[in-house]
């Protein structure tokens, strides 16, 4: 598994990228099948993968978030969403001194709400940031991979997140998804009472449907769908 960026100042110099791109992931529980780390792993196999498409200045990941909603299961660690904001606002404000005004927020976890009014704030005064998948992106990924599940049945550790593992790092995915199935559909509370209650394994899908091919089709839409991204960032000022 080589999705970290291990760029040197003088590479960075030569490509003189115009647009960064951060992966923001978290660290939280997957069931027995799929590590902490997985929405991590996530963001930035789609960061790398788009970083090399468009030749964009690539990150290191922002590997704890907000995942109060998975705090009944050990191993799962937080931070508030004041603090993830200001995080990425701050990384924000040190690319601009560096003379890099765009950046492309590549969000590994659905519970991030607080990435979404940042990067409204930030594009006030016009496009300088974006929020990468959007829930579009997903659904096209998915039709493009032809995924049993829909985005709502598969909402964690399910076939998507279990298929892009299988592609990008299968020696991290446990044995035991094959029968790890969970549907709970009607999740009107979840934001009350987190997730464990709607699950006692800490699935919520499909994940015996997931293939190596699913998650190479899923990422390889990504990576066209984000063209749109990088143009409206890379679009001259008027």
């Amino acid at each position: 598994m080589d999705l970290i960026t291990t760029a040197t100042s003088t590479d960075e110099s030569k490509r003189a990228a115009s647009v960064a791109v951060l992966p923001v992931g978290s660290f939280e529980q997957h069931g027995a099948h799929l590590p902490l780390l997985t929405d991590t792993i996530v963001a930035c196999a789609i960061a790398k993968a788009v970083a090399e498409r468009y030749d964009l200045f690539l990150l290191p990941p922002v590997t704890i978030s907000c995942s109060h909603e998975h705090a009944a299961w050990r191993g799962t660690v937080s931070i508030s969403a004041t603090t993830l904001a200001a995080v990425v606002v701050d990384i924000a404000a040190s690319l601009h001194e560096s003379g890099i005004d765009q950046l492309a927020v590549i969000n590994g976890h659905g519970g991030n709400y607080a990435l979404a009014n940042v990067v409204q704030e930030a594009n006030v005064a016009g496009p300088r940031m974006t929020l990468f998948p959007a829930r579009a992106d997903w659904d096209d990924a998915r039709l493009a991979a032809s995924l049993h599940s829909t985005a709502h049945q598969d909402m964690h550790a399910g076939e998507l997140e279990v298929s892009l593992l299988l592609h990008v790092a299968p020696e991290v995915v446990r044995d035991g998804f094959q029968h790890a199935d969970h549907v709970a559909d009607d999740r009107r509370h979840l934001l009350t009472r987190g997730m464990s209650g709607y699950t006692a394994s800490g699935v919520i899908g499909l994940p015996s449907q997931a293939t190596a091919a699913k998650g190479k089709a899923v990422l390889e839409d990504l990576v066209r769908s984000f063209a749109d991204h990088y143009g409206l960032l890379s679009r001259p000022k008027a």
